[in-house]
């Protein structure tokens, strides 16, 4: 086989993958923004031993449970606002424990992700296009 039809066939391969995983993550937005339950929680520091940055949000369910919502390593990133701050989040009704917060950017950074990847691989399959 011609590697330049491998390449083809890798790039334009993994560009479709990133362009699923993004529309996915786009309707999973979507389906929040539609169906979701909005609660406020309260951004908690992390525990001293813990070495990771940014802060941990602390939300009651609808059934009242105490949870707790990891927003990741790019919290300040996508919005997450100081400790002590009252944040709006957003979950499934059966699933709360996959809260995620209700800003645009934290809804919508994974995806922006998968699209630039996504574009990114186009772009090599393009160019390495015989």
């Amino acid at each position: 086989m011609d590697a330049e039809l491998v390449l083809l066939a890798l790039c334009t391969g993994f560009g479709v993958g990133c362009l699923l995983l993004a529309v996915r993550g786009v309707l999973t937005a979507m389906r929040l923004w539609a169906r979701g339950l909005r609660v406020t929680g309260v951004v908690t520091a992390r525990a001293a031993a813990d070495r990771r940055r940014g802060g941990l949000v602390v939300f009651s369910d609808h059934l009242g449970r105490e949870l707790v919502l990891d927003p990741g390593a790019y919290a300040a990133l996508c919005g997450l606002p100081p400790v002590g701050r009252a944040v709006p989040v957003v979950y499934v009704r059966e699933r709360p424990a996959t809260a995620r917060l209700w800003t645009l950017r934290h809804l919508l950074a994974p995806s922006f992700g998968w699209f630039l990847s996504s574009t990114l691989a186009f772009g090599t399959a393009v160019v390495v296009s015989p």
